[in-house]
Formats: C-alpha cells, sequence, structure tokens
C-alpha cells in the first residue's frame, strides 16, 4: 500500500495484484503499465516482472494495519477483475474490505461483466456496504456506455463512473443509481485531446440527475499547466457519509450528495 497518493480523489493505493492487460482505448497509454515497465528486470523489485499480472498475497492484509481512515483506491496498478484473479482471491479482498471497515474502499474496473458476476455470488453482506465504492471506467461510448448498465445491475452500495480518459462526447447519460461521477483527460506523451464540451455536457447533466462531481483534470503533455480548473473553479464533489455507531457496528450509512 502505498500512504499518499498524488491521484487527486483518493488518499493511498493498496496493490495486491499488480499488472494487467489492454481492453480497450481507454488503455493505449496507460500510465499503470509505463510505471511498472521501467522496472522489469531488476532483482528483487516490486515491479521486476515489469507489468506482466502477478497476485501478491501478503498485500491482503495491509489496510487492517492503516489505523487512521482513508480512502483507498484499490488496484491502481492493476483490474481485480481481469481474467487470471479467481474468484476465492477476489473474496479474499472483499473479506478485507469488511474487516478493516474504518476506511473507504474505491474499486475501478473495464471489466463490468465479471464485476457483476463475481459480486453477485458473493453474499450481500460482504458487498453491499457504504464504504466500498465499485466503479467502471468510461471513456467512450463503444467500450464505456455499455459498462454503466453492468454496474448498475452490480450489488453496490455506492457506484460509481471514471470518466478518464474522456476520449469523445458521451450524449445523454443516464445516472439512475450511480453516486459519483470522476471526468478527466489524458496526460503524458500522445495523451489524446478532450474538449471542453464534452466535460460540460457531463457536469451539466450530473447536475440535473443530483450525482456528485468530480474534475481531476484536464491533462495534456503537461498536466500542470491545463490544471483543473471549469468554469472558474475547481469541482471535488464526493459522495457523502456519516458514521453510524452503535455497539454492534461501527459501520457507515451512505447520504448521496443533494
Amino acid at each position: 500500500m502505498s500512504d499518499g497518493s498524488a491521484i487527486e480523489w483518493t488518499d493511498a493505493t493498496w496493490n495486491p495484484v499488480r499488472g494487467c492487460t489492454k481492453v480497450s482505448p481507454g488503455c493505449k497509454h496507460c500510465y499503470a503499465e509505463t510505471f511498472a515497465e521501467r522496472w522489469r528486470g531488476i532483482p528483487d523489485h516490486p515491479y521486476g516482472q515489469g507489468f506482466d499480472l502477478r497476485l501478491v498475497p501478503e498485500k491482503l492484509g495491509e489496510p487492517l494495519r492503516w489505523k487512521r481512515p482513508r480512502r483507498i483506491f484499490v488496484n491502481s496498478m492493476s483490474d481485480l477483475f481481469q481474467e487470471g484473479v479467481g474468484d476465492g482471491f477476489i473474496r479474499q479482498v472483499f473479506e478485507t474490505m469488511d474487516a478493516a471497515n474504518w476506511h473507504t474502499y474505491q474499486l475501478l474496473t473495464k471489466r463490468a461483466e465479471r464485476l457483476q458476476a463475481v459480486t453477485s455470488v458473493l453474499p450481500r453482506e460482504l458487498v453491499h456496504q457504504a464504504h466500498i465504492w465499485l466503479g467502471v471506467s468510461v471513456e467512450d461510448r463503444r467500450y464505456g456506455l455499455p459498462r454503466i448498465g453492468q454496474l448498475r445491475a452490480t450489488p453496490a452500495a455506492v457506484r460509481f463512473l471514471s470518466v478518464e480518459p474522456l476520449l469523445e462526447d458521451l450524449g445523454e447519460l443516464d445516472l439512475s443509481d450511480i453516486h459519483w461521477v470522476i471526468v478527466g483527460g489524458e496526460s503524458g506523451p500522445g495523451a489524446r485531446p478532450m474538449r471542453p464540451e464534452w466535460v460540460e455536457s457531463i457536469q451539466r447533466q450530473c447536475r440535473a440527475q443530483r450525482v456528485p462531481f468530480f474534475f481531476k483534470q484536464w491533462g495534456g503533455v503537461q498536466k500542470s499547466k491545463a490544471g483543473r480548473e471549469l468554469g472558474g473553479r475547481t469541482w471535488d464533489e464526493f459522495p457523502k457519509q456519516r458514521h453510524k455507531t452503535s455497539r454492534a457496528s461501527s459501520r457507515r450509512e451512505l447520504v448521496v450528495l443533494e
């Protein structure tokens, strides 16, 4: 786990799985692959195998050792629901999140069909919890938009969309049963451009459908110069949560931002 993250919408990262394969256009300039491949062949380095898939069971218990509550991006360097990650290992990840329930977990995948399939057979009390947020990437119409319906059919207390990198106008969006939307442009060498009107359209739809909106960045080759303001301000909305504490439970209750 990495305590502290440069990703604007999370506090820390936890990677019990490393490595992934490309499945759609949003993967073209994968930051995780670029980072991991720098270390290929270096003995004893966590990414000495580059971006090849690798399960890291010794990291499963890490969140239990973090006592201060954090928002944790699960598998920032991988995709938990890819082929090669067994259902049993995925269940162990959920069991850790259930046990260390003082944190908030943000799981993001492009494998929405498997997300739905696996979580649907797990015990509801293991999946449908306010501190476990399940999300899908939505980069375009062809690959991204169908994932929204699959996410909506997934048992979850909090569902979110990571619209990054946004590669085209997504048109009209049905955000029913979606609790949060992140939007961002691609960054780094070869970054594909994102038009302002695409972002503005999503922001307006989020407001109309009362969904919290988070604008991560404009992106580009030098993303720091482009910044992250939209319409003269930053947008850092999150689903709101309140702690519901009793002798029997310290779990959280979701309150969606109005």
